[in-house]
């Protein structure tokens, strides 16, 4: 299938970010996450490539067995490093990007960082999820473990995930608030410095991850 993808920028330091559950790649436009950092935007810092997410066809499909959505998760995942990742890296003669997004988005991000840390800089993960068991209905088999943060993270030893920079963002209230510290403690075992950014009062929504993104591209 063709997978749609809205770029904003005309130069700076490239940053892929992912839709949310089922998003679509204009939804960071329509929730104002991009007007969040329109001034770095505009300055050239910064280069945002927003592509299609396949959620409803892999892992929210229920109408297809468990390891069919995995599968299609899969092409996904190649898709994003042959067909986005790649062919940035060598319009811009550069070795990684960045990678970002909020909720099941930030899945991925941190999926695709995770399984090719050789190709990702930066990892900004915004009110993230890292277990996608609970999709599969008890099914489990060497693809889900390799696309599973929570299972092959600690067994990862490859020595670019010690460059990374990486920020894990949430809220107080947030109902990924507990994947975040079983990922910090993860990350803390491995001695892989990363940034661990709690939010008082705020909660699973755009307008802390609008407030987070300012941050955290702040940093490139």
């Amino acid at each position: 299938m063709d997978i749609e993808m809205l770029v904003y920028g005309h130069y700076g330091y490239p940053v892929i970010v992912f839709p949310t559950t089922k998003g679509r790649y204009y939804e960071s436009k329509d929730f104002k996450l991009i007007d969040s950092v329109a001034h770095l935007i505009d300055a050239g810092k910064v280069k945002i490539y927003c592509p299609d997410s396949v959620d409803a066809y892999s892992l929210y499909n229920k109408s297809i067995p468990p390891g069919e959505r995995v599968k299609n998760h899969k092409w996904y995942i190649n898709f994003i490093k042959d067909e986005v990742v790649n062919a940035i890296r060598s319009s811009y003669n550069i070795p990684k990007v960045a990678v970002a997004g909020a909720s099941f988005g930030g899945y991925h991000a941190a999926n695709f960082a995770f399984s090719h840390p050789e190709l990702v800089s930066h990892l900004f993960c915004m009110s993230a999820q890292f277990d996608i068991r609970d999709f599969m209905d008890d099914f489990y088999n060497d693809d889900l473990y390799f696309v599973n943060p929570i299972d092959y993270l600690p067994g990862n030893n490859h020595p670019d995930l010690w460059k990374m920079n990486i920020a894990l963002g949430y809220g107080e209230w947030d109902i990924c608030r507990d994947a975040n510290l079983q990922m910090s403690h993860i990350l803390n075992e491995k001695g892989i410095t990363h940034w661990l950014d709690e939010r008082r009062w705020a909660e699973h929504d755009w307008p802390i991850w609008r407030r987070m993104f300012i941050d955290y591209l702040s940093q490139l």
